[in-house]
């Protein structure tokens, strides 16, 4: 690749590093990108310093000084990747073609954070004073615990935080909160010639999964406007040791995707509520939740905010689309959120090409995100 522009390059680098989260098959997890984050910078002159999360596996933390030292805006982004399993290109040999980028993270989301760190590092490069601190932050573990993001709101104070994900360059002020659990079913093993003397808990748990099912239709009913509906799915299904044994075991793992105001708290009691009508209806069905793998309550920051309304100001005077929307998904930004900083998630891409088989990012995106962050930065006061 020749006569890359500078962001474009970051980019490049970026995604020749495995950082995929170390929780994964094939993870080198995130100590070399963190050195790369942290060496660009120094090589810059800009105050970087490293947080400890995991042993070798650090947040970056990089620092403009502003004009009014009272005020801290946070850009975002995650250093980790997901696995690579099951894509159909090099994952870490960066393409350019078509004006496109290819890679594990070229979208999820190392072009957001290639745009935010050229975007701090040229104006400090311009000897520009932003009108406030601000902080880059790259951290880990965003696609598996989201322990980064944790241990940065550690005592954190902003005024504000962009926080990079693949929005096809709009501002977004909601995104949907996730929760997952296990449910467990246990039955009693006979041979299957006899199967009256046994409790078969793949049946009980047909009947668990067949009332889920039914649960997600009825969330439909309930619509946000910046996000839909809240979602259900099961996505793991265990069970059984052979064909002719009644199984005594299963167990399923399921994905619900939470809207503002519902809390993880309530969703799961309504769940064992209904757990405790099944059983009342077969006396056999022994089911059990289990403690969830997984929390993240859902975010909505006020579309009159400062932060939305500069957003929403900065994207149309650049001709982007400035109407705030929602996403689907989970990310950091509801954590900052909860630490009480008012956040917005924005960066280049497409979630369709995240964790993609074929994972690429438009490059002429991820220029126009630096332009954004970089005017975000100089508006912010």
């Amino acid at each position: 690749m020749m006569n890359l522009s500078p962001v474009t390059r970051i980019l490049a680098d970026l995604v020749r590093i495995n950082s995929v989260n170390s929780s994964y098959e094939g993870g080198a997890g995130e100590r070399e990108i963190a050195t790369w984050v942290r060496t660009f910078f120094e090589q810059r002159g800009v105050e970087v310093w490293e947080q400890d999360v995991f042993a070798n596996r650090p947040n970056i933390i990089a620092r403009l000084a502003g004009r009014n030292a009272q005020r801290r805006l946070i850009l975002e982004a995650h250093t980790d990747t997901v696995s690579v399993k099951g894509m159909s290109i090099p994952p870490f040999e960066p393409r350019e073609d078509d004006g496109k980028l290819y890679g594990r993270g070229s979208c999820d989301t190392k072009g957001g954070l290639a745009a935010m760190m050229h975007a701090v590092a040229s104006l400090h490069a311009d000897g520009i004073q932003p009108p406030c601190e601000v902080w880059l932050a790259a951290v880990v573990d965003e696609e598996y615990s989201y322990r980064g993001v944790a241990r940065l709101c550690e005592g954190l104070t902003a005024d504000a935080a962009l926080v990079a994900e693949p929005t096809g360059l709009r501002a977004m002020i909601a995104c949907k909160g996730v929760l997952r659990w296990r449910i467990a079913v246990r039955g009693k093993a006979a041979h299957s010639s006899k199967s009256h003397l046994g409790v078969n808990a793949i049946n009980h748990m047909a009947r668990i999964v067949l009332a889920l099912a039914e649960e997600h239709e009825r969330l439909t009913a309930r619509l946000h406007p910046l996000l839909g509906s809240a979602t259900l799915n099961v996505g793991v299904i265990q069970g059984g040791v052979q064909v002719n044994f009644v199984p005594d075991s299963c167990a399923i793992e399921i994905d619900r995707r939470l809207l503002p105001g519902e809390t993880v708290d309530g969703v799961l009691a309504h769940y064992q509520s209904m757990l405790d009508t099944l059983r009342v209806q077969h006396p056999t069905l022994e089911a059990f939740m289990e403690a969830p793998m997984l929390t993240d309550e859902a975010m909505e920051t006020d579309a009159d905010s400062a932060p939305a309304r500069l957003a929403s100001t900065v994207l149309r005077e650049m001709g982007l689309d400035g109407t705030l929307g929602g996403v689907p998904f989970s990310c950091d930004a509801s954590k900052l959120s909860r630490q009480g900083v008012p956040s917005l998630i924005f960066g280049p891409g497409s979630i369709d090409q995240a964790h993609a088989a074929v994972e690429y990012v438009e490059l002429a995106e991820v220029e126009r995100a630096a332009e954004f962050y970089r005017n975000f930065i100089l508006r912010f006061m």
